[in-house]
């Protein structure tokens, strides 16, 4: 299969999903000089996009018509199954040679049937997931975990340097998806650590503030420590990342796990954790709110109240 020159100001692109990520990353996309075509679910959403010169399309299908390459970014795995292999889905308007990318955390196995699926139409399929949260976005430092044909996603480089830093082609169809679940159990895990070493730092009457300052430089210090713990100190629950899609991420890579016959307990325990804190009202907060559920068990007032 043939495979289009991506150039800014020739290449079209099409990018499916304007949400807390997405909006940023397609924006990157916009100022690098591609040609893009926007929809999204609610099209309000992509209005700030369409003004910044994006054209909108009523459909994926529509959209893909238009569309060289063209990225989805959604929420869960059914929605990738709609905007891609749906009736309007992207793929029954992508013509042969083109390149569809989908950027969601999503189904390992759904991966690998959207790249067969592709490939009998003639069209590429590449599954990146990403890393870095809504600051990465915004930055456009996020890292790609890709999985796809090594041709396939040499050719969109000048797509991922626009939006990321660290790209990494991880292996087929799938492999960049499988990734995304070794990331985002890393991340529950730590996300629990956080969380209940803040509270006996508050809990011993220490300044939470000036408890970062020593350790968040040493053996103890992480990505999330070092973004999410002054959020939670100031009681900022704005979601980077949702709860719910969180939740969402750790039944996958259960599930997966499962089916390895791999024994996951500590993320067993983070997804618990969190499906309690969704049932508190917190699935559209940011996934920082988990200290609440874990201040609720120990009846704990949180210092920096809720204002998600």
């Amino acid at each position: 299969m043939s495979l289009p020159e991506i150039i800014p100001g020739k290449t079209r692109l099409g990018w499916i999903g304007t949400g807390v990520m997405g909006s940023s990353m397609c924006g990157h996309l916009l100022a690098k000089g591609f040609a893009v075509t926007v929809t999204n679910r609610t099209r309000a959403k992509a209005e700030p996009l369409v003004a910044k010169g994006a054209e909108w399309a009523d459909t994926p299908r529509a959209l893909a018509e238009k569309s060289d390459v063209v990225f989805s970014i959604v929420g869960y795995p059914r929605d990738v199954r709609q905007v891609l292999l749906g009736d309007d889905g992207a793929l029954l308007g992508a013509k042969s040679g083109a390149i569809l990318v989908d950027m969601t955390t999503s189904e390992p196995s759904l991966a690998v049937e959207i790249a067969e699926r592709a490939k009998e139409r003639g069209v590429h399929a590449v599954d990146a997931p990403v890393s870095g949260g809504d600051i990465g976005a915004r930055e456009a430092r996020l890292s790609i975990m890709v999985g796809g044909e090594p041709e396939v996603v040499a050719a969109l480089q000048p797509c991922w340097e626009a939006m990321g830093k660290k790209i990494v082609r991880q292996g087929p169809a799938g492999a960049g998806q499988h990734t995304k679940m070794v990331n985002q159990t890393l991340i529950a895990t730590c996300m629990v650590g956080v969380c209940e070493a803040l509270l006996y730092a508050h809990r011993a009457g220490l300044d939470l503030n000036t408890v970062l300052q020593s350790v968040g430089p040493g053996a103890a210090g992480s990505w999330s420590l070092a973004n999410y713990g002054p959020r939670m100190i100031n009681g900022d629950f704005k979601p980077g990342f949702y709860v719910e899609h969180f939740i969402k991420d750790m039944g996958i890579a259960l599930a997966e796990a499962r089916r390895m016959d791999l024994a996951l307990p500590g993320l067993a325990l983070a997804e618990q954790l969190y499906v309690a804190l969704k049932a508190q009202g917190h699935g559209r907060s940011g996934t920082q709110s988990l200290v609440l559920a874990l201040a609720a068990i120990s009846k704990v007032e949180w210092p920096g109240g809720v204002k998600a």
